[in-house]
């Protein structure tokens, strides 16, 4: 079941959790158990609800990746969720670890993203091209160690692999990311990509809503969190 302390927010409507690398947002062809389900379980459990229990799906993120998931608990949060993230009205940050220093220090990245569904990859190029999207995304290198650099990085556009493909076009590995050109993978299958932040209106209490979710606890991300949190 769900760990309490993996809850960032919940209340009557809205419970946002903070993924693990490797788990589901949702079920796929693997069939393997998900967070949803665990979510799920969470709320019987701890409500004692009989039957099944209602829980939307506004918003995805990919199962290397790790950081903040947004569950709706009502049908009329998830509709209005959904608009909101279809519109653009929710803000997300997140933080990348990849293995070198970008041109600049703070940048705009425009690309036109091209997806392959084959082989579930996507590519970013400078140009137009036919079936591509529009992609555009902020970063700012917030810290350096040894031989990895931390990114924050605005989302303009929600796009397939969206950071992984833009960041790959300017020379940009995310740690672990074999996929992308990464090196090597990282030992618990994931790759550095962390949804670190959101900001929404809430779809009923119409409050600002600003979450922050911690970072994995392993030995680097916890280097770069003391980093930015000391200011170094």
């Amino acid at each position: 079941m769900l760990e309490k302390n993996r809850i960032l927010y919940e209340d009557n409507h809205l419970i946002i959790v903070n993924k693990k690398v490797g788990e589901l947002v949702q079920g796929d062809e693997t069939g393997d158990r998900t967070l949803a389900d665990d979510v799920k379980e969470y709320l019987k459990v701890t409500y004692n609800k009989p039957g099944n229990v209602y829980l939307g799906i506004p918003h995805r993120l990919d199962r290397p990746t790790s950081g903040i998931v947004v569950y709706a608990k009502t049908e009329k949060a998830l509709i209005r969720l959904n608009e909101m993230f279809r519109s653009s009205g929710v803000k997300k940050v997140y933080w990348a670890i990849v293995d070198r220093a970008p041109q600049k220090e703070k940048a705009t990245l425009v690309h036109y993203i091209t997806r392959n569904t084959e082989n579930n990859k996507s590519i970013a190029s400078c140009s137009e091209r036919k079936g591509s999207k529009i992609a555009k995304l902020d970063y700012t290198l917030l810290a350096s160690s040894d031989n990895y650099f931390l990114l924050s990085i605005n989302l303009h556009t929600g796009r397939h692999h969206q950071i992984r493909a833009q960041l790959a076009a300017m020379g940009l590995h995310i740690k672990g990311d074999l996929k992308y050109g990464a090196a090597r993978s990282n030992s618990d299958g994931g790759i550095c990509l962390h949804a670190r932040e959101i900001t929404f209106i809430h779809p009923v209490k119409k409050t600002e809503m600003k979450i922050v979710a911690p970072p994995p606890e392993d030995n680097l991300w916890r280097h770069f969190l003391s980093a930015v949190e000391n200011g170094e």
